[in-house]
C-alpha cells in the first residue's frame, strides 16, 4: 500500500512470524489446571509499551514471577480487532478485577510522519513467544526419526555429477529411492542415537542437515537433484527426505503442561558442556508424556556427589532450582527445548519437571 503526505498510523518492520495467544481464561481451561496462584513480581510495572525485539516470554516476565502463568491473567478486550495478537507499540497494563490481577491491552497509537515522496508502509507483525530465529535455525539443521527402521527405507545419494565424491551448492547429485517429483528436499547425515538412561529404551535418531536440493528429473528409480544450499559437503550415502514443516500454531505460547512430567536433559545437540540461556537441549520426554510446543518445564540441577566424612558413603546432595526450558518441538518419545532462564550452568542429566508440581513452585500472594 502507498501513501503520500500526512500523519498515518504505521506498522513496524517485519519481525518474527505471527503468533496468536490462546486465551485459557475465556474458555475455562485455566480453572481446569488447578488453583495455582499467580505470583506478581514486586517490581511489576503498571504499564509497559511493547518494543520490537520483545518476546511474549519477556513481557510476561516483566509482570509475573513465573512467565508461563501469562494465560491465567491475560484478558481480551473484544472491541480490539485481533486482540490475541500483540504488536510493537501496544501497551500491556496491569489492573485488578475482584481482587485478582489481570493484564489488559491497549493498541498502540504511534504516528509516523512521511516525507513528500511516496513510501511503502512496512507490514506490522505480532511479537513471537520466544526468539523464533534461534528455534527455526535449529529446526532447519536437526530432526529426529522415531523409528530407526525407517532409515533403511529412505532415499539416499548414490553419486555426484562427473564422478564427484563430494558435492556443494549448484552441483547435481543422483539419489536412489522414493523421491517425489517436483519437490524440495533436505539432505541429512546420521547423527546421535538417543536412549533412555534408566531403561535403555530407544528414544530417537537425530539427523543432521547437510543441505537442501530440488528435483530435476527421474530415470527409473534414480532421481537427479540440484543442490540449492549446503551447510557442508554432500557425500554419497547422505539421506534424502522431504523438508519437515515448522508449524508455529496458537498453542505455541508459554504454559505449564496439563499433566505431571518428570524427565532429564538428554543431550545438547551442539555439543556444549555447560548449558546457558537460549541454548537448545534434547529432553527424554515427548508427546506420549504429554509434552507439546509451548510447554514450560522447571530445571533442577543435580546435587553434587560427596563422601560422607563419617561413614565414607557416597551421597548425592539435594538438587537446586536452576532454570526453565520451553519445549518447541515434541516428537513421540523425546523433544527439543530452549533454555529460557538459567540461574546456574545446566548440564546433561539435570532433572526437568512440571513447574506446577506441588511443593516445587514458590508462589506469592497476588494481593497488594
Amino acid at each position: 500500500m502507498k501513501r503520500g503526505y500526512g500523519d498515518i498510523r504505521a506498522g513496524h518492520w517485519r519481525g518474527a512470524v505471527l503468533v496468536a495467544l490462546l486465551v485459557w481464561l475465556a474458555s475455562g481451561s485455566a480453572q481446569a489446571q488447578g488453583p495455582t496462584q499467580v505470583g506478581l513480581r514486586d517490581d511489576a510495572p503498571e504499564r509497559y509499551t511493547v518494543v520490537r525485539g520483545d518476546t511474549l516470554w519477556d513481557i510476561a516476565g516483566r509482570f509475573l514471577r513465573h512467565p508461563w502463568q501469562w494465560p491465567e491473567v491475560w484478558q481480551v478486550n473484544p472491541q480490539i480487532r485481533n486482540p490475541h495478537l500483540i504488536y510493537p507499540g501496544d501497551v500491556v497494563y496491569l489492573y485488578y478485577r475482584n481482587g485478582r490481577p489481570r493484564l489488559g491491552l491497549e493498541r498502540g497509537q504511534e504516528v509516523v510522519r512521511l516525507s513528500p515522496e511516496v513510501r511503502h508502509i512496512p507490514r506490522r507483525e505480532a511479537i513471537p513467544p520466544l526468539p523464533l530465529e534461534t528455534v527455526q535455525h535449529f529446526l532447519s539443521a536437526h530432526r529426529v526419526v522415531d523409528d530407526p527402521a525407517r532409515v533403511d527405507e529412505l532415499a539416499y545419494v548414490v553419486a555426484g555429477d562427473d564422478r564427484r565424491i563430494v558435492s556443494g551448492a549448484g552441483d547435481h547429485v543422483y539419489a536412489r529411492g522414493d523421491v517425489e517429483e517436483h519437490g524440495r528436499f533436505g539432505l541429512y547425515r546420521l547423527g546421535e542415537r538417543y536412549h533412555d538412561s534408566a531403561s535403555g529404551e530407544f528414544l530417537g535418531l537425530e539427523l543432521e542437515s547437510v543441505g537442501q536440493a530440488r528435483w530435476v528429473r527421474r530415470e527409473g528409480d534414480i532421481a537427479r537433484l540440484e543442490i540449492v544450499s549446503a551447510r557442508q559437503e554432500v557425500r554419497n550415502g547422505d539421506l534424502v527426505m522431504p523438508l519437515e514443516p515448522f508449524p508455529l500454531t496458537a498453542e505455541f505460547q508459554p504454559r505449564a503442561p496439563q499433566r505431571s512430567v518428570d524427565g532429564t536433559i538428554l543431550a545438547v545437540p551442539d555439543g556444549v558442556h555447560f548449558i546457558g540461556r537460549l541454548q537448545v537441549v534434547a529432553l527424554d520426554r515427548g508427546s506420549r508424556d504429554g509434552l507439546a510446543p509451548g510447554h514450560v518445564l522447571a530445571v533442577e540441577q543435580r546435587g553434587e556427589l560427596v563422601i560422607d566424612p563419617v561413614t565414607d558413603e557416597s551421597l548425592r546432595l539435594p538438587g537446586v532450582d536452576a532454570g526453565q526450558i520451553m519445549v518447541f518441538r515434541a516428537y513421540d518419545k523425546m523433544s527439543y527445548g530452549l533454555v529460557m532462564r538459567a540461574s546456574r550452568p545446566l548440564s546433561v542429566g539435570d532433572r526437568v519437571y512440571d513447574p506446577d508440581t506441588a511443593g516445587r513452585v514458590t508462589t506469592t500472594s497476588f494481593m497488594r
